[in-house]
């Protein structure tokens, strides 16, 4: 496993205590710093904090009333540069949501891997580097 070497800072957010977990586990191990939350209100707490962020990377079925699509609106609002990475098995496409410019969708199941790949091109174009391959 190749060891990334970025600063990038990830809030995850997924209500799945077991996915949230390997998730973040793998981020982390590829250097991300990572804050995960279940829900869009820890979400927004922790941006309205004023934490540092610079990858959203979300559920989309979220519970307590505030999906993901709303939320990533919301947190562009508040973050207008924020990458967003949604994530679902329920949603095919970005087609099938009313998604924020320049997000991506990661269909679930998804591979750990892939999604750290992915998140390591947002890390890097935010840093000046390539522009994202979707």
């Amino acid at each position: 496993m190749r060891q990334m070497t970025n600063t990038s800072r990830v809030l995850l957010v997924e209500d799945e205590a077991l996915v949230s977990d390997m998730v973040a586990e793998v981020l982390a191990e590829h250097g991300f710093e990572v804050h995960a939350v279940p829900d869009a209100r820890g979400a927004l707490e922790h941006l309205m904090e004023g934490a540092p962020c610079d990858i959203l990377f979300t559920d989309i079925n979220l519970p307590g009333g505030v999906d993901g699509a709303v939320l990533a609106r919301l947190a562009r609002a508040l973050r207008p540069k924020l990458a967003v990475v949604y994530a679902s098995g329920a949603i095919g496409s970005l087609h099938d949501l009313v998604a924020v410019s320049g997000s991506t969708f990661v269909p679930k199941p998804y591979d750990p891997e892939r999604v750290c790949a992915l998140l390591d091109q947002y890390a890097q174009a935010a840093h000046g580097g390539s522009t994202i391959h979707h």
